[in-house]
């Protein structure tokens, strides 16, 4: 089945580095999934799963029947015409034999189906469901470790429930790579006086944690187990149904920046609530939302620390600090006559003193004290997966934007097998694409292609790529340091 010489092969031939790709995807073969999931927790259990609708596909369906304003979701997501690729997904052997066709060394696969897993809200069902999952996938790549590992699946709607999954799945299943999130996005929590019956208020009973500020729970037990496991914290979530993403109609509408914006809400949420500063080690990833919003967002922290850091505020923006006498001089001079009659009233403002917030750092638990550091707590622990047919992609590579001379750490995800990839052997050539057009150079692709992935899994676990067809290219690079 494989062809001699895709145009993908032809550009892989030319570099002087592998290609990693940090985000592929599988479509799990459901009969024999399900074959685990009865193995994990029995015909009842069984029986729950495909009552619920996950294991068909149905769910958005039956959510559109009942409530005629659920968000639209997708459908027909996966190949179809080109029936070598839907096969290729679906079939791990198939798949490692044309991982040179694609121009692939060494693939990290995720779920397709099971990316829900982590968020069921039945707790019984998602820690079954994802245990399942985690031992079919460890049991059905195995043998083609030398090119690929599929991650785990680990519930996090607990941190002690992601503890416990992450011991398991890492040793005593012997994954090397996890994802803490997926389809469902992260953990969901009820607001007080928001539940009940009233379908108006549906939409707004809860909230998302984003576990790094204003959490119900410590999750630093979580990200202490993932340093203790060497295992990188990433993530693969979806902003569906958030906000103005709630489209009856349009799917797309729904989905354009959706990626993006769940890995800014969660890559804030860790950044400001200091898990970087607590876990100067610990490797987070966001997939599949691009690197643009990653620039921004840094940029952002940047701009946002200059003119609120605490001492900017205290200096510059304290009412306290207003000559008021001044104010009211240049209210009588300058004032017409609808104004200053109003005199005695600003009086009365500018001299009533204002409540001030209890804690006004807001940078106070990643402990900023000048503008660099938020380049030192932010580079060296994010990494950002973007698929091939991004421009923006080079933004990450750009120090001249970037604040402080930065290189976000962008990472190549192919996404294959969904329907933006529809030809697997065109994927790589596609990436290299910017290379060609002067968009990024030969050292930008060579960091995103291999550098970087290789960083944020062997950064983590210096063995990761041990007995695989990229060691001595990763051990190379690690010698140097990442």
């Amino acid at each position: 089945m494989v062809t001699a010489q895709s145009r993908s092969a032809q550009v892989h031939a030319r570099l002087d580095h592998p290609v990693v790709d940090a985000d592929g995807h599988h479509l799990e073969l459901g009969p024999v999934f399900l074959d685990y999931v009865k193995r994990v927790g029995g015909q009842t259990m069984l029986d729950r799963y495909l009552d619920s609708g996950m294991a068909s596909g149905e769910l958005w369906m039956r959510e559109g029947r009942r409530d005629p304003k659920a968000p639209r979701q997708g459908w027909w997501s996966f190949p179809a015409r080109n029936t070598l690729d839907r096969a290729t997904a679906c079939l791990p052997r198939l798949f490692y034999e044309r991982l040179d066709e694609i121009g692939i060394d060494y693939a990290v696969v995720y779920p397709t189906v099971s990316r829900t897993l982590a968020g069921l809200p039945d707790e019984e069902m998602r820690i079954g469901c994802c245990r399942a999952y985690n031992t079919y996938a460890a049991e059905v790549y195995r043998e083609y470790a030398d090119r690929m590992t599929a991650v785990a699946v680990i519930p996090v709607i607990t941190p002690e429930q992601g503890v416990e999954e992450l011991e398991y799945a890492v040793k005593e299943l012997g994954h090397k790579a996890i994802m803490i999130s997926g389809g469902l996005t992260y953990p969901r929590r009820p607001v007080p006086g928001l539940q009940g019956d009233r379908s108006d208020l549906a939409a707004f009973g809860h909230y998302v944690d984003f576990m790094g500020l204003d959490s119900d729970y410590d999750y630093d037990p979580l990200w202490a187990k993932c340093v203790e496991l060497k295992v990188a914290v990433t993530s693969h979530s979806s902003g569906m149904g958030w906000g103005s993403r709630r489209s009856a109609e349009n799917h797309i509408y729904n989905h354009i920046g959706h990626f993006a914006a769940a890995g800014e809400a969660f890559c804030k949420a860790l950044f400001l609530g200091g898990v970087t500063r607590r876990f100067p080690s610990l490797k987070f990833a966001f997939l599949e939302g691009g690197v643009a919003w990653a620039c921004s967002l840094y940029g952002s922290l940047v701009g946002h620390w200059e003119k609120r850091n605490v001492n900017y505020l205290e200096e510059n923006l304290d009412p306290a600090t207003i000559d008021r006498e001044l104010m009211l001089q240049l209210i009588s001079e300058y004032g017409d006559p609808q104004i200053t009659a109003k005199l005695e009233e600003f009086r009365q403002i500018y001299e009533r003193e204002l409540p001030r917030p209890a804690d006004m750092d807001e940078f106070s638990h990643c402990r900023i004290r000048r503008a660099e550091e938020i380049r030192d707590l932010f580079v060296p622990n994010f990494y950002f997966g973007c698929e091939a047919d991004d421009r923006t992609n080079a933004w990450a590579f750009n120090s001249k934007i970037n604040p402080f001379g930065a290189r976000l750490r962008a990472v190549f995800g192919s996404d294959v097998g969904h329907f933006d990839v529809p030809d697997m052997k065109e994927v790589l050539a596609e990436a290299h694409e910017l290379v060609d057009n002067g968009v990024m150079t030969d050292e930008d692709f060579r960091d995103f292609m291999f550098t970087n992935p290789v960083s944020l899994y062997a950064g983590m676990n210096p063995e990761f790529f041990k007995g695989t067809r990229i060691e001595a290219a990763a051990d190379k690079l690690l010698q140097r340091g990442l």
